[in-house]
């Protein structure tokens, strides 16, 4: 029996500025799209890696709280970092919204990224 996609929505979070969902689940797995610092009005945080990084994860728990799972039920984070320099602050406020939870992670610089933010970060997760 083939799994079928649920689509998952919220209006806490920005809505896709493209033609993909904030999430899909499939069986126990939900898959994240990449948030960037919108609010959910989908106006760009001002301010820098901090501001933005804050902002990237107010998103990430919004649409996760929406597919009924929070950040302890993640299983891989990826986080596009738009200055590697930044990586000791974003680092910071990663480990805080994760506290003991570490789950696999991959880092990587990339030249740029949508609306030239300074961070985006994806997620799977088991629920």
């Amino acid at each position: 029996m083939k799994l079928q996609p649920q689509i998952i929505a919220t209006d806490k979070a920005p809505a896709a500025i493209g033609p993909y969902s904030q999430a899909i689940k499939l069986g126990n797995l939900l898959f994240t799209s990449g948030q960037i610092p919108l609010n959910a009005n989908g106006e760009l945080v001002e301010g820098g890696i901090e501001e933005q990084t804050h902002q990237v994860f107010q998103n990430l728990k919004a649409v996760l709280a929406e597919a009924g799972a929070t950040l302890a039920d993640v299983a891989k984070a990826t986080v596009f970092i738009k200055d590697m320099n930044q990586f000791a602050a974003l680092n910071a406020i990663y480990a805080s919204y994760f506290g003991d939870h570490k789950p696999a992670r991959s880092t990587v610089e990339v030249a740029r990224l949508p609306k030239d933010v300074l961070v985006e970060i994806e997620l799977i997760v088991a629920i």
